[in-house]
């Protein structure tokens, strides 16, 4: 071959080459899977906006559920509002975990009380059979089972607004056609002094932390341990963040002495400013830890 004929075989190569699709490049970007589709209503994700706690009350710490990478811890503790004396009462129990933690508090909350808590006064209003068919967008649509009586009503609605709306995921309910409603709406029926720690049959030791709310004179709440044979072991006071027409959140520590393990009793109450008497008394039943 010549040398002409050599050079315009390369020429005809190069032409080749230059024309032919590149192979290199970007794949683009890797797909993303579909949002999935909550089942469970009692698993729903939370709302965008949490809604924020009433003013002056403290939000319940959410259940432990665990989360994604972690082990889920074996069990969770639940908030329950039962009914004393047609106010609402908090109390709590532990329970092996579950991702449905709404439908485990509704069948808590209407399995009653325990014995303590029976003994303490505490009842509920709430029949078997309520559900939460769903929680969209922050609301909690729960059917009630039965008809509900005129006088306890709207006691029994309460008692489960402020049982779900522990939980992230809710911040109404709504029963039926109702407007949803929160714990706002039901402020009415709480006590003078609410007590969410320590709760009715709980183990303490000393200093015993002592939380809740409260609308009193002057925002002044007083404290005191008393040991089984009634003595007083200990007493404080402390300045809800509100009070005198307004609710506050409340949280002191007190110390106590004591040689032995004994049931004993945490007292929460107003000193009266009229005659100086306890006022408003909330007694929380527990047993007290002796002290080194």
């Amino acid at each position: 071959m010549s040398r002409r004929q050599v050079a315009a075989a390369a020429l005809a190569l190069l032409l080749a080459t230059g024309c032919a699709p590149t192979r290199s490049g970007s794949l683009g970007p890797a797909p993303t899977a579909a949002a999935p589709t909550t089942t469970d209503p009692t698993t729903a994700a939370p709302p965008a906006t949490a809604a924020a706690p009433p003013a002056g009350t403290t939000a319940p710490a959410p259940p432990t559920t665990g989360s994604a990478g972690t082990s889920r811890p074996a069990t969770l503790t639940l908030e329950l509002w039962y009914v004393r004396d047609g106010r609402l009462v908090p109390t709590r129990r532990t329970r092996p975990t579950t991702v449905a933690t709404s439908r485990l508090a509704l069948a808590e909350l209407a399995g009653g009380p325990t014995s303590a808590e029976a003994a303490a006064g505490l009842v509920t209003l709430l029949p078997d059979g309520a559900e939460v068919s769903r929680i969209v967008a922050g609301t909690a649509d729960v059917r009630l089972a039965g008809a509900a009586d005129p006088a306890t009503g709207r006691l029994r609605e309460a008692q489960v607004v402020y049982t779900l709306t522990q939980f992230p995921t809710v911040a109404r309910v709504a029963f039926g056609s109702a407007a949803p409603a929160g714990r706002d709406d039901y402020a009415d029926l709480l006590p003078p002094i609410v007590v969410t720690g320590p709760a009715i049959g709980d183990r303490v030791t000393s200093p015993v932390t002592v939380t809740g709310t409260a609308d009193v004179f002057e925002a002044t709440v007083s404290v005191r341990v008393l040991d089984a044979a009634g003595r007083q072991l200990a007493t404080t006071f402390t300045t809800a963040t509100c009070g005198t027409g307004c609710r506050g959140g409340y949280r002191v520590a007190v110390a106590y002495r004591l040689a032995r393990d004994q049931a004993g009793t945490i007292e929460v109450y107003e000193v009266s400013a009229v005659d100086g008497s306890r006022a408003k008394l909330v007694a929380v039943a527990v047993t007290l830890t002796a002290t080194p």
